[in-house]
């Protein structure tokens, strides 16, 4: 098979490990944006409460230089130095508005800034008013500082942020891209039909495997019903060549006149039409048996009362071959189609009752075991070979000891897929010279308490689904 495309699975890597990159950078391009705009906003308050702090403490230095109702000059000069130190300006008024003293340069600084006014108190008594103008301060300069390194600093995070992308970036997406592109070569292998394409074992997450196996399973399940579809066509014409072909050499041998068409030639020809009609009837009862699933009535019923019904109309079959019909019934309530199920008890007798002779025994029987009841037909026949065992329920399948028996051989294909529309588990084991026991067991009618219970308790979408399953043949040793 072809190998998948290396340039594909390369696009598919580069791909991820760019989603990768682009998705680092995008987180810390984000978080840088949001520390930047905190970091910023708490640089603001802090610089407001500094400001509002030494307009407080320079009001109550320079209260300090109003002495007996009037302003001392030189007592103002450590309050004028304190505040240019911190890159700020101050004027200092009085409560009727003049001028007492302003700091150099204040009128550019209040122009370019913000200000802040405190009134100046002495013994309780309003002397004056301290205006501060605030320009480029310590505060201010930190900020420009850091909005200068800020983009140093965003560039640095961003190639760590790839750096550390890349790394991860390398084995995931290699993970995830091998089973992806296997997948989708396989895929497209079968499309282009090979069949035999197959993900097979593949190296990746779990969900992966587990997609991959699950791949392969659907493509052995399509390729087994294909290879069923295939032989049912096959097995359908052979089993109609034989009385289309006698059918068709006897009627012309009565036209050309070679045989006259006698009441022993007639019902010869009548005997392969009944033949073709019990081929259709049974192929239909097949078509019918394969859509029981969305067709069935499940109800409570006894199983015993159906196989009693069923064996009660085949009693005088069982009586002209000298085979005896003994019932072992017990009274066990299930979930079933009462018609359908009737159908599965006459498949069953009637193929045990072909294979086993005069003087022998059919025993059908019904017990409850565990949370299923239990039908069992068990017979005293010529048994089947262990390597026919496998295949004794596929489709028009007849053993070498079963050539001289009449039937199209599906009977026990009807009972597999009506049992597994009842959702219930079918048994086969056989010993050659001995006998066969079928075991068909279905699940067991819920307790009235159960329903009672389920009417007050609405289930969970998808819990009605129930589990089905045919055991595998065995043989008796």
């Amino acid at each position: 098979m072809p190998k998948p495309s290396a340039h594909r699975s390369g696009q598919l890597w580069l791909q991820l490990t760019l989603a990768f990159v682009g998705v680092a950078l995008a987180a810390v391009f984000a978080a840088l944006l949001i520390f930047s705009a905190t970091l910023g906003n708490d640089f603001n308050k802090l610089d407001r409460a500094q400001d509002e702090l030494l307009t407080h403490s320079v009001a109550l230095a320079a209260g300090t230089a109003y002495r007996r109702h009037h302003w001392v000059q030189q007592d103002l000069d450590p309050v004028i130095a304190l505040v240019r130190d911190n890159g700020a300006g101050i004027a200092i008024k009085t409560p009727t508005g003049r001028l007492v003293r302003e700091s150099p340069g204040f009128s550019v600084i209040a122009t370019e800034g913000r200000t802040l006014t405190q009134h100046i108190m002495v013994r309780h008594h309003w002397v004056g008013l301290a205006t501060l103008a605030f320009g480029r301060g310590q505060i201010v300069r930190l900020i420009n500082q850091f909005v200068t390194e800020r983009w140093n600093a965003r560039v640095a995070s961003m190639i760590l942020a790839v750096l550390i992308a890349v790394l991860v970036a390398l084995p995931l997406s290699r993970l995830i891209s091998a089973p992806v592109n296997r997948l989708i070569w396989s895929a497209r292998a079968r499309a282009a039909g090979s069949k035999d394409a197959r993900v097979g074992d593949v190296r990746g997450f779990g969900k992966f495997q587990e997609l991959a196996h699950a791949f392969d399973e659907m493509a052995d399940a399509k390729e087994e019903q294909d290879q069923l579809r295939r032989n049912l066509v096959a097995d359908v014409a052979h089993e109609l060549r034989t009385p289309i072909a006698v059918l068709q050499a006897g009627h012309e041998a009565m036209l050309d006149g070679l045989t006259e068409p006698t009441p022993d030639q007639l019902a010869s020809l009548r005997d392969e039409v009944m033949r073709l009609a019990r081929m259709v009837d049974d192929l239909q009862r097949l078509a019918s048996a394969e859509a029981a699933a969305v067709q069935l009535t499940l109800i409570r019923h006894d199983l015993a009362a159906v196989v009693s019904t069923a064996s009660a109309s085949l009693f005088d079959s069982f009586e002209a071959t000298g085979v005896r019909l003994s019932e072992r019934l017990s009274n066990v309530e299930v979930m079933c189609d009462p018609l359908r199920m009737h159908e599965v008890v006459v498949n069953l007798l009637t193929n045990a009752l072909k294979f086993t002779p005069a003087g022998g025994q059919v025993i059908v029987e019904t017990e409850q075991a565990g949370d299923r009841g239990v039908l069992r037909v068990t017979d005293t026949g010529i048994g089947i070979p262990p390597d026919e065992l496998p295949h004794v329920a596929e489709r028009f399948y007849r053993g070498q000891r079963s050539s001289e028996v009449a039937g199209s051989g599906i009977g026990l294909t009807i009972v597999a897929e009506l049992v597994r529309a009842h959702f219930g588990i079918l048994s086969i084991t056989s010993q050659p010279g001995h006998g066969t026991a079928v075991s068909v067991m279905l699940p067991l009618a819920p307790s009235t308490d159960h329903l009672l219970a389920q009417r007050h308790t609405r289930p969970p979408p998808g819990s009605r689904r129930r589990h089905v399953g045919i055991i595998s043949n065995t043989c008796k040793e």
